[in-house]
């Protein structure tokens, strides 16, 4: 029972080590990533997008993060009706919904969008110039929260700084326990003390 206990303990402690280190390699990454494209973090050629607000649901909920490809000139104006894009309304502002309706005009490609959870279709048609993106099919509900926070001066170094003091600290405890257990180990076996 006793063996069985100190695997068990050894196991849950190889556990906790092992996501306490992906926890700070996915927190630098986001940071980092976030930080070297001045915007949302990128991997692979994919973009995570935060949904900010509840015109998509039930397709998204807010605070989810999207998964979306970022898209060629050609393939701006090859998107047909259902697709998810994303596209600028601003130079800062970015939506994403859903073309109801593709309207071609010479070469000029004009979307009409709707938010899924809207009950109007979106006022301005999208050109296809404005594209930016479209929706992968891939939603992490929630996450997009940690994302906006990661994006502040505080939240950058609360998610890097956080996870490497509870790594560190919960190496110098195993460090510890070992110490404790080879000086017990050695006090039971050492060959120069005398029984009564």
């Amino acid at each position: 029972m006793k063996l069985f206990l100190k695997k068990t303990m050894k196991m849950i402690s190889s556990i906790i080590t092992f996501l306490l280190f992906i926890n700070l390699i996915l927190m630098a990454f986001l940071v980092v990533s976030s930080k070297a494209s001045g915007g949302e973090p990128q991997a692979f050629g994919y973009q995570l997008k935060t949904v900010l607000s509840g015109s998509m649901e039930p397709t998204f909920k807010t605070g989810s993060i999207i998964i979306v490809k970022p898209l060629d000139m050609k393939e701006k104006t090859q998107l047909k009706k259902g697709d998810i894009i994303t596209f600028k309304v601003g130079p800062d502002k970015l939506i994403t919904h859903r073309i109801s309706s593709v309207n071609k005009s010479g070469e000029h490609v004009l979307y009409e969008t709707k938010g899924d959870n809207n009950k109007r279709k979106d006022l301005d048609p999208v050109l296809s110039d404005n594209v930016v993106a479209k929706y992968s099919g891939f939603t992490i509900p929630y996450v997009g929260y940690f994302i906006d926070f990661s994006k502040s001066k505080e939240g950058s170094a609360i998610l890097l700084i956080v996870p490497g003091i509870l790594l560190l600290g919960y190496a110098g405890v195993s460090i510890y326990q070992a110490i404790r257990a080879i000086d017990t180990k050695s006090k039971d076996t050492d060959p120069t003390e005398k029984t009564a």
